[in-house]
This record gives structure tokens, sequence and C-alpha cells, in this order.
């Protein structure tokens, strides 16, 4: 006689769809603070709706996607899961910045292996406040439960970001020329770049006994997690006072976000070909954990500018006659912002000099 199988659910084969849903009910608080123009339908549908405000006249999209990196490998051992969201809003809506476009709209992704509904709302939690301080909504996303794909207590975090931006006034760099003025604006510590170094360096600050209590007044995990700053609403206020406009040579021309590569290999690519950026070295202060990351690292400064933002989060390229005034939008903003460089003529030098 043949027995019956003993009946196996989705939740014994490591799914709890319970979680899910509980999931989503914590989110959609979340997400409805984001809400701007334009949304039409978000999260529970399948798929989200967004018009383009109707404010445009020739709009182009302008997308992004990112993920947080081994960032997230210090989240999990330190349990800091709190801001990793904000990492992860950061790195696509500030690189759709650099177009000269407004982010509009976002969404996550979220995976693990077996869901813990307060570590994943901790983390979501944060990508709706990334949301809200850039302007843009979330209104959509998925979270993935996937038994064996990941260990115990990880998951993986990536999104996607769209904006828009006027034809007219897409930021392309073409008009750089040499005079112009490169203005850094401050990071708010290493991002989400370069951590499969700066773990190397927690490793060995560890093994040695030399880890530091704090760096620039901040506990040590906290200075290393503190979340990549959001340049959008201010670098878009400075972009409506300072335009460049067709015909001219003044106005901002160029923004670069500093993520991986460093300032060496992220200003080259908004520079026209023939022209270079001058940065002078010590034009903005080294912060105690750049000094920390370099010294337990045993690296030089060509490596440390190929590898962090070593304090400039973003770069703005302006004519010089305008500098003066756009530096001065952005501090009332609330930007810390460093005259530190030229553009020159590149004749056969690096596209980038720090000296």
């Amino acid at each position: 006689m043949s027995t019956s199988p003993t009946p196996l659910s989705y939740k014994d084969a490591g799914v709890d769809i319970d979680a899910g849903d509980a999931l989503v009910e914590r989110i959609k608080p979340l997400a409805k603070k984001t809400m701007r123009e334009g949304v039409l339908a978000g999260i529970g549908g399948f798929g989200a709706l967004f018009e383009v405000p109707k404010r445009y006249r020739e709009p182009v999209l302008v997308s992004g996607t990112d993920g947080v990196g081994t960032k997230l490998k210090l989240a999990f051992e330190w349990q800091m899961h709190d801001s990793v969201g904000i990492d992860l809003v950061a790195m696509s809506v500030n690189d759709v910045l650099v177009q000269g476009a407004e982010p509009l709209f976002f969404l996550d992704y979220f995976a693990c292996g077996k869901l813990d509904v307060e570590t994943a709302a901790a983390v979501v939690a944060g990508v709706a406040r990334g949301c809200e301080l850039s302007g843009c909504a979330l209104i959509g996303g998925e979270t993935a439960e996937m038994p064996g794909m990941y260990p115990a207590g990880e998951y993986d975090l990536a999104g996607f970001a769209v904006g828009a931006v006027e034809k007219s006034k897409i930021l392309t760099g073409a008009t750089i020329q040499p005079g112009d003025v490169v203005l850094g604006l401050a990071s708010s510590g290493v991002h989400s770049n370069g951590f499969s170094l700066v773990r190397k360096c927690v490793e060995r600050a560890e093994a040695a006994g030399t880890t530091p209590a704090t760096l620039d007044g901040k506990p040590f995990k906290q200075a290393l997690m503190e979340p990549t700053r959001l340049y959008v609403k201010n670098v878009l206020a400075a972009l409506a006072a300072h335009p460049t406009t067709s015909g001219s040579s003044c106005g901002i021309k160029a923004l670069a976000h500093i993520t991986g590569g460093g300032l060496l290999e992220n200003i080259p690519r908004v520079l026209p070909d023939g022209t270079a950026a001058h940065l002078v070295k010590g034009s903005w202060p080294k912060t105690e954990l750049f000094a920390w990351l370099q010294a337990t690292a045993g690296i030089d400064d060509f490596e440390m500018n190929r590898t962090f933002n070593n304090g400039i989060g973003m770069v703005v390229v302006i004519d010089a006659a305008s500098a003066g005034a756009c530096a001065a939008t952005l501090r009332a903003a609330g930007e810390t912002v460093y005259e530190i460089g030229l553009i020159a003529e590149r004749g056969d030098a690096a596209a980038v000099l720090v000296r």
C-alpha cells in the first residue's frame, strides 16, 4: 500500500508569504510620505504609474541604477540597517542629477534568504527617507525571499531612479573651457564606494587593536556607515539660479558625482576633449576619517584619489564670473563648498591632476 507524501507548504520550503504581506503593510505609510505630483498608482499593483508633470515642455527621461555594494557587509556585522536605504537612493538620484534632471520616482529591490520583517522594514524606511529628502516618490519595488541564496542574516539591495530634464537644459559639459572653476561639495563621509578596502582597514585595525573610538567627532562605526549625502534639492536650486543659457558661456556647465573611481575617474566623464581639471591639494580639508583610511591602508595620494571621494562628493564646473555667486547659493542652502581647482588645456597630462 502506498502512502501519501507529507504535505509541504511554501512556508515549509522557506518562503513566508504572511511575513511578506506584513512587510508591505509596514512599507505603505512610509511610501505615502514620498508621494508627489505625477504619481497615478504606487505600491500594491503589478506596475507603478507615473505621469511626467505637465510643466515640462520637452521632457527627457533620465534613469540611473545602483546598489550599496560591500558596505552591506558591515551593516550585517554591526547590525546597522537604518541608513543603507538612504545610500541606495542617493547613489541613483545623485547620478540622475548630474544630467541636470529632477528625480521623479524610485523603485527598490530587496532580496534575502529568509525574510526578517524588522530588518527589511528598517532598510526600506531608509529608502523612503532618501526619497523624501530628494523629492522623488517611492512608487514600487520587490521583496524576494529566496531560501538558500543568501547566508542567514544577509540580504542584497538594488534600486533605480527615473528623472526628467528639459531637453534644452541637459548638462553635457560641452561648453566647458579653460579658466572655468571647479567647485567641490563636501561629502558626508565615504558614501558607498571603496568599502572592500574600508573593510580590510577595519580588519587590520581590529587585529592590531588600534581601532579609534571616534572619527571626526562621531563614533567609529557611525563615521564609516554615515549615509551618502543627497545633493538633489540644493543643486537643483543652484541650477535654477545659475543656468547655462543657449549661446552663453556663463552658468553651471557640468556636474560630476564622485563615486567608484574617486576624483580621478569621475571628473573626466564630464570634460570635453582637450580639457583637464587641475585640482589644488589642500584646497579642501582632509578629515580624520580619510586620514585614518590612508594611514591604515598604507597607500599614496594617487590611490586614495582613485578609490575614495576624499571628502568631495559632488563637483560643479562653472564659469569663473559666476563661481562665487553659485558657491554662495549652495552654502545658503546648507552645502559646504570649496573652490578646489580650475579647468585647463589637456596637453599630455592626465585629465585630472591633484597637486
